[in-house]
């Protein structure tokens, strides 16, 4: 059960992603939110979707429902849609010149079916971009995306204004070059790498479906949304679209609609150079139902009526191809690679104004397509709070559950949720901190109501499986072990759209360390667009044997400490990894990697969870006065081997204070003064010890100390022989230690 204490959602999940860049918060509009727990909304004003802006309506007359919204696609008039979609273009034409940078044609081509999901089948609340029941919206050719600025700005979205749009790309907007959800409220999640926005709309599909099942009534619908994707040819040509698509087939997400804008144009030129199948054959052999829009620039009522036959699927997920002209209305770069990624060119500007007969001056929005857009803020306002007086009604008859739901919507943690974690003494078995993870990852499933993930494949071998649940199929969404297959980059990119439809859902997915060089893009998007996945990496290091180099880690902890916003914890034993589990869950803006050992190891006198939560902490010391005579450092399976050097130094009249290193981020975190009671500037003497690179290691050890890796390849072997012939030993350390002394 949630705690009972009130939080509004804007305290809950908008406070915390405020922009990075600089932009100055006093000249920013402010944002109101509704209150979760009071069930309160914006006050309702008179407007209706789809009756003309001079008409007006009673708040009774108003009784906004979203299927009708939604279902009934009711057309405008013809004039004011043709304008509104003029105003989108040019609106995205202004902006990159301005810039003198960005991707104009996309927009241009995509207009039509822009215009017609904002304005007639979305549900949102423009005034609260974190309405929990929102339809999601994911620009997966992130690259276009003056389209989806202008939408939110027509929408009435308080983070794109008109000084906004001029500030297009520049310091310290709101607005950046590609979408990003930290910066822009409105942006879901943050795409740009090709591929990466379609599998984050997967996994926002996934959520929603995983919710639905678990917490809708047969007398209560309480989650009900779609995500809408527009994805391009690039999209379409990266592997990852093809594995988080057939995953979308397969579990049959019909409520995920993905636009394929057919353009036929990338940056090289006609796609016809490299890209020549049959996508449509393909989607429908990955299980999708698939419409084709042959005029996607004029065919307003071909794509209304795709959008109804696609909502109309309930057990696939639909792809519809919309053929469009890229950069539609330029005379003469229509149809061009010149129109992707560069400003039109004053000139070209001007002949498209006249081509498509807009004489308006730059980001001039008309003001009946003002009129027109205006509605969406009432209507808004009226599908929260109907909405949220549905949920009233849910927490009188389901109040567990509506606690549950409430701590997934909120991200408010179950009170006491951390007693669950295991802890552990040296008399505990040795064990593969791979096996101490599994106890953890059950541990936790029990307590936390958004907790769910699963392996590329390897689950038997990740130990990542949730015993007391079953699997997430197309039949049994409510389970909570998602089977991704081996498909390990569009599982981390999945898992970043599940993370980022609630605050609660606390995904963690699996695979061998060494093929985090598969999912790495998915990663860094996770660190980007501060996405808390827990990524649980196995087989840590040349510790796994004979599997040999190929499986074997050495560059990688390396890699993942050099990326910023991103916690890289290797635990020694038990009570280490549990710390590293407290910290992830709580740390819901920052994605964290546990890698975990294959062999058995010690638990360890001296480590705690409360130690692990600083990244690095004193493990054992003989010294006095903050004054070792040498400090060894180690992390993971190699504090092991600091421990056994340490009593042979102690043998030897030395004294040995031994540090682990759990985690560097978290180190660095630490106040000077805590730093220097672990690693007083003085005792220069130090010696870290770690079965993967040194590169990095002499920030801690310093000039005059010594760092002990692997800097070549590894080798197929049993681990002991490995460790030996790679000089991975007490013996190895106690030498080094000797010589800095």
């Amino acid at each position: 059960m949630a705690s009972s204490s009130s939080l509004t959602l804007s305290q809950a999940i908008f406070s915390p992603s405020l922009p990075r860049h600089g932009s100055s918060s006093s000249s920013s509009p402010s944002l109101s939110f509704s209150t979760f727990s009071g069930l309160k909304s914006t006050p309702f004003t008179s407007s209706h979707r789809r009756i003309l802006p001079s008409t007006t309506v009673t708040k009774q007359q108003f009784s906004v429902r979203a299927s009708a919204a939604v279902e009934t696609l009711e057309k405008t008039d013809a004039a004011i849609v043709e304008k509104s979609v003029n105003t989108i273009r040019f609106l995205a034409i202004d902006a990159v010149e301005k810039a003198n940078s960005g991707h104009p044609g996309l927009p241009m081509g995509c207009a039509p079916m822009g215009h017609i999901l904002y304005d007639e089948v979305m549900k949102y609340n423009p005034k609260n971009p974190y309405w929990f029941n929102r339809d999601r919206f994911v620009l997966s050719a992130g690259h276009g995306c003056m389209l989806q600025y202008a939408l939110l700005h027509l929408a009435g979205y308080d983070s794109v204004q008109e000084d906004d749009l001029k500030s297009f790309r520049q310091w310290g907007s709101r607005i950046p070059g590609h979408p990003e959800n930290f910066e822009t409220p409105g942006v879901e999640v943050t795409t740009g790498p090709l591929g990466q926005g379609i599998a984050n709309a997967v996994g926002l599909a996934v959520a929603e479906k995983h919710l639905a099942a678990r917490f809708n009534k047969p007398d209560a619908e309480i989650v009900d949304h779609y995500t809408y994707v527009i994805l391009g040819d690039g999209c379409q040509m990266e592997g990852i679209s093809n594995e988080v698509c057939s995953l979308a087939g397969h579990w049959g997400l019909g409520k995920l609609i993905a636009f394929y804008d057919d353009n036929h144009i990338s940056i090289d030129g006609d796609t016809e150079i490299a890209f020549t199948e049959d996508v449509s054959a393909r989607f429908e052999s990955l299980g999708w139902h698939v419409i084709w829009v042959k005029n996607g620039n004029t065919g307003y009522d071909e794509i209304r009526a795709a959008i109804k036959e696609a909502k109309a699927v309930k057990d696939k997920p639909t792809m519809i191809k919309v053929t469009t002209t890229i950069g539609f209305g330029s005379p003469n770069k229509a149809n061009s690679y010149s129109v992707h990624g560069s400003a039109l060119g004053a000139k070209e500007v001007e002949a498209t104004r006249n081509n498509l007969g807009w004489p308006y001056e730059p980001f001039h929005v008309p003001e009946d397509v003002k009129s027109h857009w205006s509605r969406h803020t009432p209507e808004g306002a009226a599908l929260e709070t109907e909405w949220n007086a549905k949920f009233a009604e849910y927490e009188k008859k389901y109040a567990e559950e509506a606690a549950d739901l409430k701590s997934i919507i909120t991200g408010e943690l179950p009170a006491g949720w951390e007693k669950a974690l295991p802890t552990y003494t040296p008399e505990s078995p040795a064990d593969a901190t791979r096996n101490l993870s599994q106890q953890n990852l059950n541990a936790l499933a029990k307590v936390l109501p958004g907790f769910l993930g699963g392996s590329a494949d390897l689950a038997s071998s990740n130990m990542t499986l949730l015993k007391m649940f079953g699997d997430f199929q197309k039949n049994t969404p409510e389970e909570r072990n998602l089977r991704f297959g081996v498909r390990e980059h569009g599982m981390g990119a999945i898992c970043n759209g599940i993370a980022l439809h609630s605050l609660g859902l606390i995904p963690y997915c699996a695979t061998f360390f060494v093929f985090t060089d598969y999912m790495r893009g998915a990663m860094r998007i996770s660190a980007l667009s501060e996405a808390g996945v827990i990524y649980v990496m196995t087989h840590d290091s040349i510790g796994l044997g004979e599997d040999g180099p190929t499986h074997q880690p050495i560059e990688h902890l390396a890699s993942f400490r050099a990326m910023p916003n991103i916690l890289m914890f290797r635990p020694a034993d038990g009570n280490e990894t549990a710390g590293a589990y407290k910290v992830a869950v709580l740390k819901r803006k920052t994605p964290s990697i546990l890698a975990l050992s294959r062999q058995k190891l010690p638990q360890l006198a001296g480590t705690s969870i409360e130690g692990a939560a600083k990244g690095g902490y004193i493990v054992s010391d003989n010294s006095s006065g903050n004054k070792p005579d040498v400090i060894l450092i180690g992390t993971g399976s190699e504090l092991e081997i600091a421990v056994k050097a340490a009593e042979e130094l102690k043998k030897e009249g030395k004294t040995v204070r031994v540090v682990s290193f759990v985690c560097w981020e978290l180190y660095d975190e630490q106040s000077a003064e805590y730093k220097e009671s672990v690693l007083p500037s003085s005792v220069t003497a130090r010696v870290s010890i770690e079965a993967g690179s040194t590169f990095g290691w002499q920030k801690f050890v310093g000039d005059k100390g010594k760092a002990i890796g692997i800097d070549g390849f590894g080798a197929s072997a049993p681990a002991d022989k490995i460790y030996k012939e790679f000089g991975i030993t007490a013996e190895a350390v106690v030498a080094a230690a000797k010589q800095v002394s």
